[in-house]
C-alpha cells in the first residue's frame, strides 16, 4: 500500500485591526533618526491584508500622525523601521531616515548592542522580587500567529524586576530587561511563570485578558548608539499603566 502524505496548507492571516486614533509623538528627531511613541493598537507595518493599511510605516512616510489626517506632521519619505514592537505593545521605537542609518542600526540589534526595557502589569502576586526567565521558543504552527515554549526552540532569556504588587485585583508592576528578541518573548515567558500580562489574546488564563482593555506592555527604555555620530543615545517613554 503506498503512502500519501498531503502538502501542508498556507497559513491564512486574516486578522484586521480595529481602528486607531491616538497619535504618534516624536520624542527626538535630527537628520538620520526619530524616536517615537508608538500607541498601543497600531502596527509598527502595514500588513498584507488590504484593510491593515494603517501603521508607524504608513504614517510616517504619508505625513500623517493621525488615521486620515493629512499634513499634521512632515513626510518622513525614506523612513525604515529596524525596530518594530507588537500591534497591543506601546511605547518607544526608533526609526532610521535614511538607508546607512537603517544598516547601521539593524547591526546593532543584531549584534545585541542595544539594550531595551519594559514595563508590564502581570497577573497576580509575582513571588521573587527579581530574577530571570530561560525558556526557549518557537513557533506554534498549529495555533499561528502564536509561539511555544519548546526545547527545541530558540535560546530565550527575560530578567525581571518587581517594581509594585498591587490590590483588587492582584496584579504585578515588573519592569523587564530582554536579554534575547524572541517573537511575543515577554508575553509567552510571563506565562509560562504563571502571571501572564493583563490584556494579552494570545497568552493569557481564564482571569488576564479581561483585566485591561489593551495589552499592558510598554516599551519605556531604548539605549543605542546614534548611527551618524557615535554617541550614546537613551529613549525613554513614560508608562501609560
Amino acid at each position: 500500500m503506498s503512502s500519501f502524505t498531503s502538502p501542508s496548507l498556507p497559513l491564512i492571516d486574516d486578522f484586521v485591526a480595529q481602528k486607531c486614533d491616538e497619535v504618534i509623538q516624536i520624542l527626538y528627531q535630527d537628520d538620520h533618526i526619530l524616536l517615537i511613541n508608538k500607541p498601543s493598537g497600531l502596527l509598527s507595518l502595514s500588513g498584507k491584508n488590504p484593510q491593515n493599511w494603517d501603521s508607524v510605516h504608513f504614517r510616517l512616510v504619508h505625513g500623517r500622525l493621525v488615521q486620515g489626517q493629512v499634513g499634521v506632521s512632515p513626510a518622513f519619505a525614506q523612513a525604515k523601521l529596524p525596530h518594530r514592537l507588537d500591534l497591543g505593545t506601546s511605547g518607544v521605537m526608533v526609526v532610521a531616515l535614511n538607508a546607512n542609518s537603517a544598516t547601521h542600526l539593524n547591526k546593532q540589534f543584531q549584534t545585541g548592542r542595544i539594550q531595551k526595557r519594559y514595563l508590564a502589569m502581570l497577573e497576580g502576586w509575582v513571588a521573587a522580587d527579581s530574577g530571570e526567565i530561560n525558556a526557549p521558543i518557537a513557533k506554534d504552527a498549529a495555533l499561528f500567529p502564536r509561539v511555544k515554549i519548546c526545547s527545541t526552540g530558540k535560546a530565550s532569556c527575560s530578567e525581571y524586576q518587581v517594581l509594585a504588587r498591587l490590590s483588587a485585583p492582584k496584579r504585578t508592576l515588573v519592569q523587564f530587561t530582554p536579554r534575547t528578541g524572541r517573537t511575543h518573548q515577554l508575553r509567552i515567558h510571563s506565562l509560562s511563570v504563571g502571571h501572564p500580562i493583563l490584556g494579552c489574546d494570545l497568552y493569557q488564563n481564564a482571569r488576564s485578558e479581561q483585566c485591561a482593555e489593551r495589552l499592558l506592555l510598554h516599551a519605556s527604555d531604548l539605549y543605542f548608539t546614534h548611527p551618524h555620530t557615535g554617541e550614546p543615545m537613551h529613549g525613554h517613554s513614560p508608562s501609560p499603566f
